[in-house]
């Protein structure tokens, strides 16, 4: 178990129906901590960046257009295996097939508009992360004093 770093964004269907304080809360209460936050109109050419192993396939153009439509809510979470334990409060990407009490299994209704996106492992958390935040906009060496109640 180590202390990881992971890119969660709040899509623009999440925003524009008003879910951010609920998302935020969701991973608050897991015991991450927030150390970069920013919301921001995500540019194309950043998105087809961000996008870029889907390059090429039916979807992609959707995705671009989808992700640049409106604002999004862009974070960076930190904790002891922040990646997995992000990815278990996200749920499945398909709504349907996500559980409750996740975010999607709560609050999304379509694959095409579920929410929330976070990165799915350690190599993609630090490409995101490098993508939407500079190294002057993260929140480091910042102790709150509860960590002794979250993990040993």
């Amino acid at each position: 178990m180590s202390v990881e770093r992971t890119f969660v964004a709040v899509k623009p269907d999440g925003v524009e129906r008003g879910l951010v304080g609920e998302i935020i809360g969701r991973f608050e209460r897991r015991g991450l901590k927030l150390v970069g936050l920013k919301l921001m109109v995500v540019p194309v050419s950043l998105a087809e960046n961000h996008y870029g192993e889907h390059k090429g396939k039916p979807f992609f153009e959707g995705l671009v257009k989808f992700i640049t439509g409106g604002p999004i809510v862009a974070m960076v979470w930190e904790g002891k295996n922040a990646i997995t334990l992000a990815r278990n409060v996200i749920g499945a990407t398909n709504p349907t097939a996500a559980a409750q009490g996740t975010i999607r299994g709560d609050l999304a209704t379509d694959i095409g508009r579920n929410v929330v996106h976070g990165s799915d492992g350690p190599e993609s958390a630090a490409r995101e992360i490098g993508l939407f935040f500079n190294a002057d906009e993260l929140v480091n060496g910042w102790n709150r004093t509860i960590e002794k109640w979250i993990s040993e």
